[in-house]
């Protein structure tokens, strides 16, 4: 269903304002050599696939985990538990109490109503598939957020997190979690400050911004431009980083954070995390837990 699925946000541009000096969004060269920063890495996966179909309804099996990794004399160790949950997901309004029952008994507290309670009898299979998708998809989340939200809770080293930050406020307010997003479906500038982000080139980084969400914690974002893009689209090797939103009297020292940030994220870079098809943007302390992941929870 990670293949199949039709939910797939539309490209949007969103402004930002810049928090990092005066005047419009730039191109910064990070010009000190990078330095390894980070001493662990966070990532999720999910799989999810229609187990049965009850008079056209899918019944969908989806399993969520996610893991932290932790570098410990230059090999990669779990820190703590990873977490390995399985569900059964089916929309409860769609099928008989008897059908409802036998799923209920059979899973008991595994069991995901994705309708939650409103009559959706009438749904196409593919409308009542992609809600299910969705809350697999919530439920890899949820795991992430548990993960981290422990280890800014008893580490102080840096954590390295695949996507960003600020759906949990533990983690967006913590000095200690770093967000890096791959994925550029919504893209924080516009107009002249959009030329200058797809323009960046290796090693360079955009002014930080403000990023705000009604329902998310706002956190301090920029790009980097982990890679050469000579000769490739506009999105090669370029990543966007969050950190937590400074408070008033730190605002000045943003920049320098963001390079000693940046300074971090480009020391990953290295060893290449091939044969991902992500390689441009992916390190390879994601890619291992990716692989890790894999092998526990399959």
């Amino acid at each position: 269903m990670e293949v199949a699925s039709s939910l797939v946000d539309a490209p949007r541009l969103i402004s930002a304002t810049v928090l990092e000096g005066s005047g419009p969004l730039r191109a910064r060269r990070v010009f000190q050599t990078p330095v390894a920063g980070f001493r662990g890495f966070l990532d999720g996966t999910q799989r999810s696939v229609v187990a049965a179909h009850l008079h056209g309804v899918p019944v969908v099996h989806g399993t969520a985990a996610a893991v932290i990794r932790e570098r410990r004399n230059r090999r990669m160790h779990s820190w703590s538990v990873p977490l390995v949950e399985m569900r059964v997901y089916a929309p409860r309004e769609a099928l008989s109490k008897a059908e409802w029952g036998t799923l209920s008994s059979a899973y008991r507290d595994r069991l995901v109503d994705t309708t939650d309670g409103e009559a959706d009898t009438g749904s196409h299979p593919l409308a009542l598939r992609d809600a299910a998708f969705h809350r697999v998809q919530a439920h890899r989340e949820a795991l992430e957020h548990r993960l981290a939200e422990r280890w800014c809770a008893t580490e102080h080293d840096r954590l390295f997190i695949d996507g960003g930050i600020s759906a949990s406020e533990t983690v967006a307010v913590s000095s200690c979690t770093v967000g890096v997003v791959k994925s550029h479906r919504t893209l924080y500038a516009e107009g002249a400050a959009l030329q200058t982000v797809l323009g960046l080139g290796h090693r360079e980084r955009s002014s930080v911004v403000r990023i705000t969400s009604p329902r998310r914690t706002s956190v301090a974002s920029w790009y980097l431009r982990l890679r050469d893009p000579a000769g490739r689209d506009p999105m090669w090797g370029l990543v966007r980083a969050e950190i937590a939103h400074p408070d008033p009297a730190e605002l000045h020292e943003i920049g320098q954070r963001a390079d000693e940030v940046s300074r971090w994220i480009l020391a990953e870079t290295s060893p290449l995390a091939l044969p991902d098809a992500r390689w441009d943007k992916m390190v390879y302390g994601i890619r291992d837990c990716e692989e890790f992941l894999r092998a526990v929870a399959g």
